[in-house]
């Protein structure tokens, strides 16, 4: 599992090498992790683990600046010296989940990992987060806020002061507090406000001498604060995007720091006052200097308002793909853990404005190769948004992607799904891009040649496709190409790429159909649908049959592209379990129930740079792609490659999986289509397969056939890519026969003259022959030893059996 978003950061001093200058560190929290990065390099340096959950919030030690406090949501907080890595334990204090802060004395232990037993509460009723907790001068005072009251507990005298806005004179506004912080020399307190006010409080340790002043220059909530060293500086900052800094406490005198990017949600200051950071919500850092000059930024994975575009894979750089600043697309690579660049899409002015209707962009696809880049824009009007389609090139020359070809209103409605035809041994000749509706049909997109001389491209459209005027959903291209699936709703139908012809249609009523892809590799024969009734559901193109299908809520179908494996996560009493199977088997080869309480929607696999060594063989599927996940919150980037990691499970998580694939089995057993000819055949096999174990038979098998090339080539090749019927007719009938050596004058006639007569004769030797076969299994059941017919008195048996014998009914 992986988090990606910045939660807190902390830089400071840790230590001096041999030159003048100092080696800073920045730590921030990231996950279940606490980064350690370089400023003077910029290089992460490391990762302190040890948290069992998600790091909420870092602080150095200080009284010690080579110590590093970390808590987590697992209850614990950890002590890391920097010097050697090494969690210690001291005693501290923190705020639980039942919003109280509280001090635990620690008892003295030779272990690191020490249980805090004498806990005493010091505030009631204090924020959640821990900008609403501050530490006054000395430590001789700790203030607390919380919608529109401000407590001041003095240690010392016991003392607690409590102050209320709600009834001072606030000349009108917002009056909920957001942030507060305490002068590192004065007894003074700064307090952030929802309508961008900044209030300095001093004389609290009276009840009704207090008195505070204002400071105002945001127009919207002040999300943090942060003093200099000395106290003659005060940053704030919030949705502005502006860091302002205030000298001498009047706001006569301030400057301003713009266009940071993104809104701020943290300010902190180094331990020796050099630096200051702002954490931003793109999950961004920005280092600035203390003459307040940028000075860098860290980036990580963006975190979006909301991933419409999906989990994309670049299959150039291997990078994730996703919706990033508004308007925009971010390419992160997993391997590296940062941001590659961003690419502007919508390239218009995105305008921070609640209630505005702007464009967004909502749909990406990469050719086989990475070459092209198809986008989806459109704007948040819903009864008659505005859409645009947009083809982008890769040129090595910039290293980025260039604006090809623009097309308005490619669709009358919504663009539900778009895919380009995987064919990339044969080159960007054969690239068609298709495209999905909700003004019921599906149109294929083809490149075309420009008159001008520098012999430039552009897309334009080739055909337009439909089904009964039903709502065109998902598309999806065979692994060769040479097949389109598109869904209607509750259809799926089955198209030839080169004509453009229908040739199939599936369904799987009731529910329409949410997810559609083909199986891969040895599996391309089968074309795999969920519907949102909660069914699973797999097809076979060579029989044109429901196969399998299984009763599974899945809200994520996902085909790994360098394997047969296709992950399906279901969401069932609110909680999402993983279920990974190979169409070509109705069990899953890997069962995860529980995956997490959030509900995912986006999954997509990571191709590895180099497969991985795996033993186990449950964790197969694992070996050359690693999947992530996002769930609907957005804020968490989940990755599976943790399994790798872990050794022999436990005992009931075995048993959890057992009776997974016992169920999963069954209800694709019990869901085949049932036919009276299916129950008679099935019956007669397995009464003739008992009664030849029984009677200890030998098993014989056709060793002319199963030696077959022409047979093996013909059964494991997709229908789709065969040639015609009327060709391999002739070859396929010359590998089943087989030489018959030494017959006699006799039985050549016999089989000619049985020849002549096979079409006359079809019938009855279908019931000659099944009645011989019952009558020879109730012989041979009571160990009798039958004599079979010769040729000539078959012949004259028929003749009998096709005498009518009516007349003797009259009598």
């Amino acid at each position: 599992r992986r988090e990606d978003t910045v939660s807190s950061c902390c830089p400071g001093p840790l230590g001096r090498g041999n030159g003048v200058s100092p080696r800073r560190y920045l730590l921030y929290a990231s996950g279940d992790f606490v980064k350690v990065h370089s400023v003077n390099t910029e290089e992460t340096l490391g990762l302190l683990c040890g948290h069992a959950d998600l790091v909420t919030g870092i602080q150095l030690n200080p009284h010690n600046h080579m110590q590093v406090y970390s808590s987590s949501l697992d209850g614990t907080i950890k002590l890391w010296d920097f010097m050697d890595g090494i969690p210690i334990k001291t005693d501290f204090f923190l705020w639980s989940d039942t919003f109280q802060l509280v001090s635990v004395k620690l008892t003295k232990g030779a272990g690191q990992d020490l249980e805090g037993k004498e806990l005493s509460v010091v505030l009631d009723g204090v924020g959640a987060s821990s900008k609403q907790i501050a530490f006054g001068r000395e430590d001789s005072y700790v203030v607390s806020v919380k919608d529109v009251d401000l407590q001041v507990y003095f240690f010392k005298r016991k003392l607690l002061n409590r102050f209320s806005l709600s009834t001072a004179k606030t000349k009108g506004g917002d009056n909920r507090f957001s942030c507060v912080v305490c002068h590192p020399t004065e007894d003074c307190i700064a307090t952030g406000h929802a309508d961008g006010k900044i209030r300095l409080w001093r004389n609290f340790h009276h009840k009704k001498g207090y008195t505070y002043s204002s400071l105002h220059w945001h127009h919207d909530t002040v999300m943090d604060l942060a003093y200099s060293l000395e106290g003659t500086r005060l940053l704030s900052g919030g949705v502005e995007s502006v860091l302002v800094q205030w000298h001498n406490e009047s706001s006569c005198q301030k400057d301003f720091l713009p266009r940071l990017g993104s809104p701020i949600e943290c300010i902190s200051m180094s331990s020796d006052g050099v630096l200051c950071c702002t954490l931003h919500t793109d999950n961004r850092i920005s280092i600035i200097n203390s003459n307040l000059r940028f000075s860098r930024s860290i980036q990580g994975l963006i975190k979006s308002r909301d991933v419409k575009t999906g989990l994309v894979v670049d299959p150039r750089t291997k990078a994730l793909v996703l919706n990033g600043e508004p308007g925009h697309l971010q390419f992160y690579s997993l391997q590296s853990d940062q941001q590659l660049f961003s690419l502007d899409i919508v390239q218009r002015q995105y305008i921070h404005q609640a209630g505005l209707k702007q464009s967004d962009l909502v749909k990406v696809a990469f050719s086989a190769r990475g070459t092209w880049l198809a986008t989806v824009e459109e704007s948040e009007e819903v009864a008659d948004p505005e859409l645009q389609l947009k083809l982008w090139f890769y040129t090595e020359e910039t290293q980025s992607f260039a604006l090809n070809t623009r097309i308005n209103t490619p669709h009358d409605n919504h663009i539900t799904d778009m895919c380009f035809r995987d064919m990339d041994e044969l080159g960007d000749d054969s690239l068609i891009l298709v495209t999905t509706g909700r003004d019921c049909v599906f149109k294929v997109w083809v490149m075309v040649g420009d008159s001008d001389p520098e012999g430039n491209v552009s897309w334009s459209c080739d055909f337009v496709g439909s089904y009964h005027n039903y709502q065109a959903t998902n598309c999806c291209f065979s692994e060769d190409g040479s097949l389109l699936a598109v869904s209607f709703e509750e259809t799926v139908t089955v198209w030839d790429s080169l004509t453009w012809d229908l040739k199939c249609t599936f369904c799987h009523p009731p529910g329409n159909i949410r997810n559609i892809c083909f199986g891969r590799q040895t599996c391309s024969k089968y074309l795999i649908g969920a519907t949102d009734y909660g069914f699973l559901c797999c097809w076979n193109l060579l029989t044109c049959a429901l196969e399998w299908n299984a009763h599974l809520n899945v809200v994520v179908l996902q085909p790994d592209p360098l394997s047969e494996h296709i992950a399906a996560v279901s969401w069932l009493s609110k909680e999402s379990s993983l279920f990974v199977f190979k169409p070509s088997e109705p069990w899953p080869v890997y069962i995860q129930r529980n995956l997490c309480k959030e509900k995912i929607l986006l999954a997509a696999f990571v191709p590895r740079d180099e497969p991985e060594t795996i033993s186990s063989e449950k964790y197969l599927w694992l070996r050359k792609s690693q999947l992530f996940f996002l769930t609907d919150t957005q804020c968490r980037l989940f990755s599976l490659g943790f399994i790798l990691n872990f050794g022999n499970l436990k005992g009931d998580r075995i048993v959890t999986l057992r009776f997974y694939l016992h169920f999963f089995k069954l209800a694709v057993e019990e869901s085949l289509p049932v036919t009276p000819f299916s129950v008679l055949l099935g019956k007669h096999r397995r009464q003739q397969a008992q009664e030849d174990t029984d009677l200890g038979k030998p098993v014989v098998h056709n060793k002319q056939e199963q030696a077959s090339p022409a047979v093996k080539e013909l059964l494991h090749t997709p229908a789709h890519v065969l040639p015609s019927a009327s060709f391999l007719c002739t070859i396929f009938i010359n590998s089943l026969l087989i030489s018959k050596e030494n017959k006699s004058a006799e039985e050549v006639a016999d089989e000619v003259e049985m020849e002549s007569e096979k079409a006359e004769d079809d019938s009855d030797e279908e019931d000659v022959t099944a009645m011989e076969q019952e009558d020879t299994s109730h012989i041979e059941l009571l160990g009798e030893i039958t004599c079979k017919l010769s040729k000539s008195q078959e012949k004259e048996l028929r003749k009998i059996r096709k005498m009518d014998y009516s007349w003797i009914s009259a009598f």
